[in-house]
């Protein structure tokens, strides 16, 4: 067994972070759709969270944002000319279009990859999955970005593999990191990887919900395990509660997390809740790891309360003296119910003893809480050393950063503002000189 660390790679948010309310399914980003947005302090609030997270001593880093708008979406669909007549006519013809184009949604890096560390794998290399994210449109062009970025800060073949999407189709639909889960006894040793799906493809009379779409399909999940070279002890596969998918748990980060050998999760985050349980203690058994249950029961939080907080879209994160921290959403100490039953959490004795709550209403106002901005990877000394440095979370590259946010973003965005040609001018300037600060030059080909 090596010794490892977990890495966040948190999303920065990008220049055009903005609220078009795209995800249907997603109750908050719904809700405040076409409301006027701040990415300036989007981005500082992300940023704020990166900096304190690592003065604690925790892992961090950062994935860059993607160059906006995308033009080969709008050009692929008709939209011809210059850059300012593409921008033009889809705003006159198909305004929704072109906010997918301009959608800053990859600031959440869960759904950006499946990881499974070299403590899993066949071959002993750290793999990602790229997700295809094909069930929106506005997420389904990222893919390719994220293969670039990934490839660039991962690009040692002796650690790391970082494979294509799979086939965009609604058999393969793949959302990545929100909906995987890894349990261990630490983060070097051999854990089980839990892949939580919400419908079968294959199997038209399984459960599936009624009135979200379900984004994640079991076949999907089977074949990143495959890919990954996880044995058939390593991946467990778990199904999504259809009912609670229908209340706006889109994914499964959205009712549960997990972090070491503790499993937090809402009563109503699985088909079979006990069956669930057996069956991931029966797969720690295998790993020599005794697995903790956080149950929350819904007579103390309702789906709707976890919901509209995003208790469970948080981080888990494990200290040096062996127990944890949630990081939640400033929400959770807002909502009466979730913060009564936090305060009895970390008073109980159990494994998770302290809070660490922020400001990330820009980002939770679109749909996205602390466990939506991170990207979990576990590193050995050696990978994490392997791996490009530039991204890593220091008070100076903070320094830097936030310097660069102040005089390149904007402080209010609203739907009328995305016909403005001078914005994408903006982006790819800011994220023009984000290379040179991130040493990742040639990471955007700006390509139209």
């Amino acid at each position: 067994m090596s010794t490892a660390r977990e890495f966040n790679f948190d999303g920065l948010v990008g220049p055009s972070h903005n609220y078009a309310g795209l995800s249907f399914g997603n109750v908050a980003s719904h809700n405040n759709i076409n409301s006027v947005s701040n990415p300036k302090e989007a981005a500082l609030q992300g940023l704020a969270k990166m900096r304190a997270l690592a003065s604690r001593g925790f892992a961090q880093a950062l994935l860059p944002p993607q160059d906006r708008p995308n033009f080969r979406l709008l050009r692929s669909v008709g939209f011809s000319g210059s850059d300012a007549d593409v921008i033009a006519r889809a705003y006159k013809e198909a305004p929704i279009i072109l906010a997918s184009a301009y959608s800053a949604s990859p600031m959440w890096t869960a759904n950006a990859a499946t990881v499974s560390p070299s403590a899993d794998t066949a071959d002993g290399r750290t793999h990602f999955t790229v997700a295809n994210l094909n069930n929106k449109l506005h997420r389904s062009y990222e893919h390719t970005q994220t293969a670039r970025a990934l490839r660039a800060l991962f690009g040692d073949d002796k650690h790391f593999a970082v494979h294509d999407a799979l086939p965009p189709t609604p058999a393969f639909g793949d959302e990545g990191a929100a909906n995987h889960t890894r349990l261990c006894a630490s983060h070097g040793s051999p854990g089980i990887e839990m892949f939580v799906y919400g419908r079968v493809e294959f199997e038209p009379e399984a459960p599936a919900p009624k009135r979200f779409p379900a984004r994640q399909t079991l076949e999907a999940c089977q074949a990143v395990a495959r890919l990954h070279g996880l044995d058939g002890q390593r991946a467990v596969f778990i199904q999504q509660d259809p009912d609670t998918i229908d209340q706006g748990v889109f994914h499964n980060d959205v009712i549960a997390v997990g972090n070491g050998n503790v499993l937090f999760y809402h009563e109503h985050a699985f088909v079979n809740e006990a069956a669930t349980i057996a069956t991931l203690q029966q797969a720690m058994d295998g790993v020599r790891a005794e697995l903790r249950p956080v149950r929350v029961a819904a007579k103390d939080v309702t789906v709707a309360d976890a919901v509209g907080s995003y208790l469970f879209n948080s981080q888990l994160l494990s200290r040096q003296d062996g127990k944890m921290s949630l990081v939640v959403p400033q929400e959770c100490q807002e909502n009466q119910a979730v913060a009564r039953y936090l305060q009895g959490l970390v008073a109980s004795g159990g494994p998770i003893d302290e809070l660490i709550s922020f400001d990330l209403r820009q980002s939770m106002r679109n749909g996205g809480g602390p466990a939506c901005l991170r990207l979990r990877v576990a590193l050995t000394d050696a990978e994490a050393a392997a791996m490009h440095q530039g991204v890593v979370m220091t008070d100076a590259l903070y320094t830097r950063l936030v310097d660069w946010v102040g005089r390149h973003y904007r402080d209010h965005l609203a739907p009328s503002d995305l016909a403005d040609p001078a914005l994408a001018v903006e982006v790819q300037t800011a994220l023009d000189e984000l290379t040179t600060i991130l040493g990742l030059p040639g990471l955007y080909d700006f390509q139209k």
